[in-house]
């Protein structure tokens, strides 16, 4: 299942999750620049790791793209 199949589900829980997840992760992320820690996230099918101060930099980029 794709990520824009997820979100055009028939089963109006499972269409949510999709926002849900993202929420979650926002959180991960707000959570690990607080305590400057790191993540560990999975793409295609292998584990990356993201310091703080890289969470940091992506934050200020995607701030500065919305002012846009």
């Amino acid at each position: 299942m794709t990520i824009k199949d997820l979100r055009d589900a028939a089963d109006s829980d499972l269409a949510g999750s999709y926002n849900a997840m993202l929420r979650a992760a926002r959180y991960a992320q707000d959570l690990a620049i607080k305590t400057n820690t790191g993540i560990v996230i999975s793409e295609e099918g292998e584990s990356i790791f993201i310091s703080a101060k890289e969470l940091m930099k992506m934050r200020l980029s995607e701030i500065k793209s919305q002012k846009q």
